[in-house]
């Protein structure tokens, strides 16, 4: 579950700098001021979150089960937060209305946050005796 972490870390950070460089340049003509920062949103939490899995990856006290819950939380976070962000942010140069998938947003941070809850119980279970 290690590699997978680091692997999907890895790829979240790859995207998420492409899609911000393409942001800053090649959307910033095509769409508003106010849709340029919602779709920077989306970027920096991907960003966050692939260092986050960067980090998961290479912490040895966390279980391969509580790695794997973290793993798909942050895959679907992502997936559904930063993504729903970047379509909406592009909705006015589309034929489609993502405004009908605003209602993932606010599930993929939920997901986000539930990752980062785990990540938090695992840190208070660490008997600080032994570290």
């Amino acid at each position: 579950m290690n590699k997978k972490n680091l692997v999907l870390g890895s790829l979240f950070g790859i995207i998420a700098i492409m899609l911000g460089a393409f942001g800053a340049h090649g959307l910033k003509s095509l769409i508003t001021l106010e849709a340029i920062q919602t779709f920077e949103v989306g970027v920096r939490y991907q960003m966050y979150n692939a260092l986050f899995l960067l980090f998961i990856g290479g912490f040895s006290p966390m279980s391969e089960k509580t790695k794997r819950i973290i793993f798909y939380l942050v895959l679907i976070g992502v997936l559904f937060f930063s993504g729903s962000l970047y379509a909406l942010s592009i909705n006015d140069i589309t034929s489609f209305d993502f405004k009908a998938i605003g209602f993932m947003t606010p599930i993929g941070g939920l997901l986000l946050i539930i990752a980062w809850l785990l990540v938090l119980i695992n840190f208070l279970k660490i008997d600080s005796d032994k570290s």
